[in-house]
């Protein structure tokens, strides 16, 4: 066997679960950087919050861009993820839809970031949106639909416009700093409800 063929052997390998593990721990904490900090933040703080050094941040991505495309990746699929664990916990669907835009708006203020660090790959950040429409417009959709069949919310919201309004007020919050989004959204969520 030669070097490429153990090379793609080893590609070709699950990872072990325990650098699934690390790994998953590695972009929660570049995440939770990059929405307090911004997606410029020093690779040695993200580093210092996973408890790994930074050759394994750049080992797992050479450059800012990979790490904050695979943040980005790692934040929808633990969007998406979320959205039926919270409806299957939470006290009532409204409450669940809360919890997720919760995530979502810690999501966008890490995305709007990645925006601009992709700025000069247009076709890239293309695809990324596509993903992020395919994968959280149907849990949204879910969420807005349990909680207007228990008449928590009023019906006709799609999802769409829901996630739509929810990032146009997220977009103001990276330029000032006394803008407070999550304010911003929670009145949203709350004019979600149903006249009474």
């Amino acid at each position: 066997m030669n070097d490429g063929e153990r090379g793609a052997e080893r590609a070709a390998r699950p990872r072990r679960a325990d650098a699934r593990r690390n790994q998953e721990a590695l972009l929660d904490a570049a995440a939770e950087i990059f929405v307090t900090a911004g997606v410029e933040a020093p690779v040695r703080d993200i580093a210092a919050k996973a408890g790994v050094g930074t050759a394994t941040i750049y080992r797992h991505f050479p450059t800012r861009a990979d790490l904050i495309v695979a943040v980005y990746r790692h934040q929808v699929e633990a969007c998406a993820e979320a959205g039926p664990v919270l409806l299957a916990e939470s006290a009532t669907p409204y409450a669940a839809l809360g919890r997720w835009i919760d995530l979502f708006v810690d999501f966008l203020v890490t995305k709007h970031g990645l925006a601009a660090v992709l700025r000069s790959d247009t076709a890239g950040f293309e695809t990324l949106h596509a993903y992020f429409l395919e994968r959280l417009m149907p849990v949204c959709g879910r969420l807005l639909d349990a909680a207007a069949a228990a008449g928590e919310v009023r019906s006709g919201i799609s999802a769409y416009e829901l996630m739509r309004g929810i990032g146009n007020l997220c977009i103001g919050a990276e330029s000032d700093e006394r803008y407070d989004a999550r304010r911003l959204v929670g009145l949203l969520i709350a004019g979600l409800r149903p006249p009474r």
